[in-house]
């Protein structure tokens, strides 16, 4: 598996595939979401991002799913649903700056961890949604 982890972006080996692919990438990721947003809705240190979103995470938590399954390299299951995803733009009426990416980072790594993802693994996803975290930035 290290060997795959660090072929990530120079091989066919995906994220998805990492995660199990069609065996299991798509649980992988539910799990994960599932986990992200639990923490986000109980942490103190999210609550500033949490107000961001709804009060009922299960939109969220479906559009979050979807979009990571094919961000991963997995099935393009938002895409197929809503159209590009036009990340930026959807997140313009929120006010996100360093703080806020950092707490989104912070639920996302923190559900690996929970997840005791395999730290290589985790390290080279988090990496990649940091870069996704961070363009989201409009403040």
């Amino acid at each position: 598996m290290l060997d795959k982890i660090n072929e990530v972006g120079a091989s066919k080996a995906t994220f998805y595939d990492l995660l199990g692919g069609e065996q299991g990438g798509t649980a992988a990721i539910r799990e994960l979401v599932e986990t992200f947003y639990d923490i986000m809705d109980t942490d103190k240190k999210a609550a500033p991002i949490r107000a961001m979103h709804p009060d009922d995470l299960t939109a969220s938590r479906e559009k979050l799913f979807m979009f990571l399954n094919g961000w991963t390299g997995g099935p393009q299951l938002y895409i197929e649903r809503y159209g590009h995803p036009f990340l930026r733009r959807r997140h313009l009426p929120f006010s996100i700056n360093e703080s806020a990416r950092d707490q989104w980072m912070y639920c996302m790594i923190s559900a690996m961890q929970q997840l005791k993802m395999d730290e290589k693994l985790m390290q080279k996803l988090a990496e990649q949604l940091y870069g996704v975290a961070d363009f989201m930035r409009n403040q």
